[in-house]
This record gives structure tokens, C-alpha cells and sequence, in this order.
């Protein structure tokens, strides 16, 4: 009977990836988070097929009107439906959060894991590189890119993920400079692998959990820079819109159409909210700390 018990009493073992998401999936904050960001998403994909109206359209005569069963959101100055204008500035402002989050996670990660594996006079001076950068304001750095070089959201993407990698560098070169001594590491390094052979293979994949982390906290950052820029001006030009755009056109008359700010600010801080609180569900989940067993 013991034998039996010994035999069907030991439960399964799982491995740490099914570890992570069996306690993220209990997280019903950042579950929820996920499956809001996932229907923005979505909505963003569809927009062409299921926006009401064109976002260029206009009635002049009709202006600036409150929200009504014809205009579920009301319409902007020019007559345009406010709710076709978010669905496509949902285009911009996720495109940009998650291109620029790639392409500073794409420098980042490298850099860093360069840097910590390397060590030295090569770490010495690409982490000196990284402090010199940090002294430099960042959004005036953009600002001057745009003004140059025009808005185009191209340049966008490239200037803004320019500037957004440099935590992550450093990240990315703490958690290397943890793990480059263990066994697995010198293993490699004695069967003659190169070092990016070692970076990319070895390291880089045993520091994901704080990468992915770091990224669903870097692209609300970067949706809100994006706003920022758009709200001086700088950002994406009209006719199109993005949500930072939206709202700067609300504040020059949230007096007399409050509409034209509330909407457009109540979807940008629902979405920020959900990025910063599935991140946080992604670091608990992450954390073996945190398993109850």
C-alpha cells in the first residue's frame, strides 16, 4: 500500500516556464491587463474594416457635436467622428510603443550583454559611452531630430527606440555580469564557442525574464514620450492622428468640448495603466521569490 502511494502520491514536476505562467495566470490585475491590451491591439488591426467613418472626413456644418447615436464619441471641430479619430490613432501610438520598444531592447540587450561579458577596458568604455548619453536631455535630442530632419514616423520610431535603450543596457549588463562565471558559461567558453556565439546563445536567453519585464514597462514610456511629442506639435502630423495628437487638439477647446480631451486621455491611461500593471504581474511571475510552495 506504501509502494502504491510512493507510486501515485508524487505529483508531476513542472518546468519554470509553466512555473511563471501558472502564477501569472492567478494574477487577475495583469490577466486583465493582458486581455485589454490584446482587444486595443486587435481593434487597432481591424480599424480599416470596422472604423465608422473615414478619419480625413469632415461636415463642418455639423462641428463640434456631443456624443449622439450617430457619433458614439462625439466629433472634433471639424466635424470629424471622434471615435474613427482614436481607433486610427490607436494605430500610431501602439505601433510606435512597440517598434521603438524593439528597436531600443535590440541595441539594449546587445550592448549590455557585450559590455558584461567583455569586461574590461571594453565594458570600462561602453558603459562610459552609456553615462554620457544619460547626462543628455533625451526629448529635446528628439525634438531637435524632428525639427531637422521633418516628422515623419519613421523618424520617429528610430529617434525615440535611440534614446529608450540605455536602462536596459544597463540591465542587461548587471544580470550578465551574475551569471558569466557559472558553470554553463565556462563550459562553453572551453569548447571554443566565440563570444557571440556565447551572448546570443548562452546569456542573453538566461536574462529574458528581466528583459520582458523591463519591455512592457518601457513601451507605455515610449507611448507616452510619443504623446508628449505629438502634444508640442513635433509628433505625427495631421491629417492622421495619434492619441498624444487627439489630446492636444482637445485642450485648446476642453472648455466648450470636453469630449475632445476626455475620451481620447481616458484610453491612453487605460492602456498605459494595463502596461505598467501586466509588467508587474510578469516580475511577480517571473520571481521564483514569490512561489507560495
Amino acid at each position: 500500500m506504501k509502494t502504491l502511494v510512493l507510486e501515485y502520491g508524487v505529483e508531476q514536476g513542472r518546468s519554470l516556464t509553466q512555473d511563471a505562467l501558472a502564477r501569472l495566470c492567478k494574477n487577475k490585475v495583469a490577466m486583465l491587463s493582458l486581455f485589454i491590451l490584446l482587444f486595443m491591439i486587435l481593434i487597432a488591426i481591424l480599424t480599416p474594416w470596422i472604423a465608422p467613418y473615414s478619419y480625413e472626413e469632415q461636415n463642418l456644418l455639423l462641428g463640434a457635436s456631443p456624443p449622439s447615436a450617430e457619433h458614439w464619441l462625439g466629433t472634433d471641430v471639424l466635424g470629424r467622428d471622434q471615435l474613427t479619430r482614436i481607433m486610427y490613432g490607436s494605430q500610431v501610438s501602439l505601433m510606435v510603443g512597440f517598434i521603438a520598444t524593439a528597436v531600443a531592447l535590440t541595441i539594449g540587450v546587445l550592448w549590455g550583454a557585450t559590455a558584461g561579458f567583455l569586461g574590461g577596458r571594453v565594458d570600462a568604455v561602453m558603459m562610459r559611452i552609456v553615462d554620457v548619453l544619460y547626462a543628455l536631455p533625451f526629448t529635446i535630442f528628439i525634438i531637435l531630430l524632428t525639427v531637422i530632419f521633418g516628422s515623419s514616423m519613421l523618424l520617429l520610431f528610430l529617434a525615440i527606440g535611440a534614446v529608450e535603450w540605455l536602462t536596459m543596457a544597463r540591465i542587461v549588463r548587471g544580470q550578465v555580469l551574475n551569471i558569466k562565471r557559472q558553470e554553463f558559461v565556462e563550459a562553453a567558453v572551453a569548447m571554443g564557442l566565440s563570444p557571440w556565439q556565447i551572448i546570443s546563445r548562452h546569456l542573453i536567453p538566461n536574462v529574458l525574464g528581466p528583459i520582458i519585464v523591463y519591455t512592457t514597462l518601457t513601451i507605455p514610456s515610449v507611448i507616452l514620450l510619443e504623446s508628449f511629442l505629438s502634444f508640442l506639435g513635433l509628433g505625427i502630423q495631421p491629417p492622421a492622428s495619434s492619441w498624444g495628437s487627439l489630446i492636444s487638439g482637445g485642450v485648446e477647446t476642453m472648455e466648450e468640448y470636453p469630449w475632445l480631451i476626455l475620451f481620447p486621455g481616458l484610453v491612453l491611461t487605460i492602456t498605459l495603466f494595463s502596461l505598467n500593471f501586466l509588467g508587474d504581474g510578469l516580475r511577480d511571475a517571473l520571481d521564483p521569490r514569490t512561489s507560495k510552495d
